[in-house]
């Protein structure tokens, strides 16, 4: 099956409207039971373009290594952040991903004058922004900063895999896969693990 490649169409709809430096924002890790939640911004160049951007989720691992070395070589600007368990437990996910999203942003020398975000807006962004529904499919600047954002994320979970590896991390990233969980049985949680993240079938065994 062949798998859709993001347009630029909604960026070059907003670069008619006079901007010129147009991010497309994404985060990964909302869901996962550890490790941060990463957020990426990318401002594609308009002259450069990179083939077979599309969503990360419907990218193997190897292509999106490959993308992201394109994307990060072709854009004319991108930025990371992470935030931690820690930070994730007492403010909760949502807000959390938020605040990843706008330092993302932040992160961007020079500074967008339009964001475009996958899903909802950014609170406390003195910028223009739109959301988008369905924007990692729909929008290559969002596609292109959710490669960013998961090849960032997965190299950090090999990186904490690498300082314990009892709950395989380097290869379920620290989603509830039934190896996590039973690690999770076995061992408890650790220093990386988010303690607001409970799975029912953990309760009993936590505590």
């Amino acid at each position: 099956m062949v798998r859709p490649v993001a347009r630029r169409t909604i960026e070059n709809a907003v670069r008619r409207r006079g901007f010129s430096r147009v991010a497309g924002v994404d985060e990964v890790g909302r869901g996962s039971l550890a490790g941060p939640v990463v957020a990426a911004a990318v401002v594609l160049d308009s002259d450069r373009h990179v083939p077979g951007v599309r969503d990360s989720k419907l990218l193997t691992p190897t292509a999106r290594e490959y993308l992201y070395d394109q994307i990060v070589s072709a854009a004319t600007g991108w930025g990371i952040a992470l935030v931690g368990p820690k930070v994730i437990d007492r403010v909760n996910i949502h807000r959390a991903t938020l605040t990843a999203m706008r330092e993302a942003v932040m992160d961007l020398v020079p500074p967008p004058d339009f964001v475009l975000v996958d899903g909802f807006r950014i609170p406390d962004l003195l910028l223009p922004q739109r959301a988008l529904v369905g924007g990692d499919r729909r929008c290559a600047a969002i596609a292109a900063a959710s490669i960013v954002a998961k090849v960032t994320r997965d190299r950090y979970m090999r990186m904490l895999h690498d300082r314990d590896p009892r709950y395989g991390f380097d290869q379920h990233k620290g989603y509830a896969t039934p190896g996590h969980l039973a690690a999770l049985g076995r061992y408890g949680y650790s220093v990386v693990h988010r303690r607001s993240f409970r799975p029912s079938v953990l309760s009993d065994t936590l505590g």
